[in-house]
């Protein structure tokens, strides 16, 4: 538990320091599918949906969803904040 409020604090410093209000261009185009997915992940995780959208992501194609983690990297990447992201990701690994 103490862990969880740790990368709390971090993470919430992170989202308030300089630059994270600042606006990003990202370019991108993707299909119908992906942008279909990718709402359907992010209103999952917000908890806007109920159980039957992570039954429906579990139908999901695998290559769609490589789509997706292509496109969230690609987003990070010219954001840059791909290095800050892997750093997170390490927080909550250990």
């Amino acid at each position: 538990m103490a862990t969880n409020n740790v990368l709390g604090t971090v993470y919430e410093t992170l989202l308030c320091s300089p630059g994270m209000n600042e606006a990003v261009k990202i370019d991108v185009k993707m299909n119908g599918k992906t942008v279909l997915l990718l709402n359907s992940v992010i209103e999952g995780s917000l908890g806007k949906e109920s159980d039957s959208s992570q039954e429906l992501l579990k139908l999901v194609p695998p290559e769609d969803v490589t789509d997706l983690k292509v496109f969230a990297d690609e987003c990070l990447k010219k954001a840059g904040l791909k290095e800050l992201s892997e750093k997170m990701k390490a927080l909550t690994i250990k």
